[in-house]
């Protein structure tokens, strides 16, 4: 399972869609600092909601497999700024939270977590667990594992590690079939 890192405001829901992701019951926690348990990277939202804290995000994103930007469907404003992945050398997604809300503007919220570069995007309910199963699938598949050879290689090309060439493009080591 890929290790998750969660970053977003303060209430948006990451310490909750941590208890739902486990099948936990949701009670209140406030999360006062930085929790890693075995599968997530659990983070105050003080750390997103000031320019002070945020540089312990991008640090705190080494130890992740994959970083979501989560922010609840009612949220007044957005934090994250477009081109928010620039720094972080990850994959990240986006996770909305709240969708029940009835202030929810979800197309709003996914505009924001667009513009800041998720890859893909969730619309999870921690309470009804609808759109958790989603999330635990893509958490569930494998990394790609490659050689840090191959690694460079694709960032030479201006691709992640984790993305797939071109078909026309093959690492350089590789045999071609035939």
């Amino acid at each position: 399972m890929k290790k998750l890192f969660l970053m977003g405001r303060s209430e948006a829901g990451k310490t909750s869609l941590i208890q739902a992701l486990k099948g936990e019951e949701l009670h209140y926690v406030k999360t006062q600092y930085t929790n890693t348990e075995d599968d997530t990277i659990d983070s105050p939202g003080e750390y997103a909601e000031s320019k002070r804290f945020s540089v312990g995000l991008a640090c705190f994103s080494f130890e992740a497999d994959v970083i979501a930007i989560v922010q609840a469907a009612d949220e007044p404003f957005n934090l994250f700024s477009p081109c928010t992945r620039s720094f972080i050398l990850r994959p990240v997604i986006g996770i909305i939270t709240k969708t029940d809300s009835p202030y929810a503007n979800i197309p709003m919220v996914r505009l924001w977590l667009e513009n800041a570069g998720c890859d893909r995007i969730f619309l999870v309910n921690n309470v009804t667990r609808e759109g958790i199963r989603e999330l635990m699938e893509y958490l569930e598949e494998d990394l790609p594992r490659i050689s840090v050879e191959e690694a460079k290689y694709k960032q030479d090309l201006g691709y992640n590690e984790w993305d797939e060439l071109p078909e026309e493009l093959k690492y350089p080591g590789e045999r071609l079939p035939g």
